[in-house]
């Protein structure tokens, strides 16, 4: 398990960040090594199932090439449960000042923007890196471009309804570090336990490059 990483480092491990949903607990080391093994070290575990909690932990243990983190982490309490699991990041769809104030070094918060005054208060509270949700309803690559000049400190991981299509042109930006991203993980494979396929798809995903 990798441990105390900075979310700069945990943003620049892989150029894409798969958003993971795991039903099945059983499934959780097969699917992390299927996506590892394709080049995907940094993982968003969602907190969407009974199981995600569990997944982290069993992840963390069992898949040390990986780099788990939780996602859709909502409040403080969500938050010290994610810490207690071995989780080594986490990332919030949104940034209450409750959750902001939660944030630690062992598990570094990376929290949601979709505005300016969001971000000015991310960024008034000491953060640097964010996650930028729902992109592409929040206006993509348009906006990243937007709060280049006034928030030139301010570096990204878009993500919400990005595409391999469309994940170079967020990746061409200097101010989007990675991108977060489910399409390499199609739900006829996952439902199947397809996990070579899911291997094949996080190659992909790990070779795709920003648009010239």
């Amino acid at each position: 398990m990798t441990t105390s990483l900075t979310p700069d480092q945990v943003l620049r491990a892989a150029p894409i960040i798969p958003t993971i949903t795991i039903d099945n607990l059983d499934d959780a080391v097969p699917f992390a090594r299927a996506l590892v093994d394709g080049g995907l070290r940094v993982l968003e575990i969602t907190l969407r199932t009974p199981v995600a909690m569990a997944a982290i932990t069993k992840i963390a243990r069992e898949v040390p090439d990986a780099i788990v983190g939780a996602g859709t982490v909502l409040t403080p309490e969500h938050y010290e449960a994610v810490r207690d699991s071995g989780a080594v990041f986490a990332i919030s769809p949104g940034s209450s000042l409750e959750l902001l104030r939660a944030n630690a070094v062992d598990c570094p918060l990376i929290p949601g923007v979709a505005t300016a005054s969001e971000l000015m208060q991310g960024l008034n509270a000491g953060f640097t890196h964010f996650k930028f949700f729902p992109a592409e309803a929040s206006g993509g690559t348009t906006w990243l471009r937007a709060v280049q000049g006034p928030f030139a400190e301010a570096r990204f991981c878009p993500t919400g309804g990005i595409s391999a299509d469309t994940a170079p042109n967020y990746l061409a930006l200097p101010n989007v570090l990675t991108v977060g991203g489910s399409w390499m993980m199609p739900k006829d494979a996952v439902a199947a336990r397809d996990w070579d396929r899911i291997r094949q798809l996080a190659a992909q995903a790990t070779a795709l490059h920003p648009a010239k």
